[in-house]
């Protein structure tokens, strides 16, 4: 028996502001809206398209950084 075993790269979306949201909503406890500047942040740092995986762990590391750096000074 020959058994083939297929391994897929990860599926890149769109990093678009309903995705991100999205992600927030599934992901984050409570307050779990993005505000503009931390959309515009992950849309900086993430580019036109991302993983799913990506997506969620800048989604979730998002709400544990300085203002500073979100608005990229």
């Amino acid at each position: 028996m020959s058994d083939k075993i297929s391994i897929r790269a990860p599926k890149l979306i769109t990093v678009s502001e309903r995705n991100l949201q999205s992600a927030a909503t599934r992901l984050l406890p409570k307050h779990n809206r993005l505000v503009s500047t931390e959309v515009e942040y992950l849309r900086r740092v993430l580019g036109d398209k991302a993983t799913q995986g990506d997506i969620d762990d800048k989604v979730m590391a998002v709400r544990k950084l300085p203002w500073s750096q979100l608005m990229g000074e």
